[in-house]
């Protein structure tokens, strides 16, 4: 009797502990599915609305573009940029449409409606302009579609991106650390484009 009791109660707890995992994974899932993520299929996005954006560097030179679209599933972001320096660079949404060079201040800080801090590993974070990091080629090159639902394109929503003064992307000349307040530790703004 007692061997079928542990044997019993053994066995709950794999059960339990199974359980247990289950669940965290799927929590984790849930949260994973708020970040902005990068997609490389495309095909399934079904867009409404979209903004053309050209990227300009300290010089005010053009070296890429972006198109922003409105899909069931958020905004869509596609960027093609040339001409950087090879590595990981921050990138976020800015909170003001306007790239003065050469330093892009004019672009605000973070696009953040709803007050929070910096970063997705940051537990008071992450802004709703926080945006993935770049990889940018040896080549100087860096092509990349991301997908963000903290944002719209729809116009009279407080997370709207055409506002009154509209919004810009930016490009940092470091990486995002993901956490540091208020801009991931990510350096001076190298390259900057208005969203109207």
């Amino acid at each position: 009797m007692n061997k079928w009791l542990i044997s019993t109660f053994a066995a709950f707890l794999v059960i339990s502990g199974l359980a247990a995992c289950a669940y965290q994974d799927q929590q984790q899932a849930k949260e994973n599915e708020s970040v902005p993520v990068n997609v490389s299929n495309q095909a399934n996005h079904h867009t409404q609305s979209y903004k053309d954006v050209e990227i300009f560097n300290p010089d005010k030179e053009k070296i890429g573009h972006a198109r922003l679209a409105q899909t069931p599933k958020g905004v869509m972001i596609q960027l093609k940029v040339s001409n950087i320096s090879p590595g990981v660079h921050g990138y976020h949404i800015h909170e003001t449409g306007k790239c003065e060079a050469p330093d892009f201040k004019s672009a605000g800080e973070h696009f953040n409606p709803v007050t929070k801090e910096h970063g997705f590993e940051n537990p008071k974070g992450y802004h709703a302009g926080d945006l993935p990091n770049l990889k940018v080629d040896e080549d100087g090159m860096v092509s990349m579609t991301t997908i963000t639902k903290h944002v719209t394109l729809e116009k009279g929503k407080a997370n709207s991106l055409v506002d009154k003064d509209g919004s810009a992307l930016v490009i940092h000349e470091k990486a995002d650390d993901y956490k540091t307040n208020p801009a991931g530790d990510a350096g001076a703004r190298i390259a900057c484009g208005v969203i109207k």
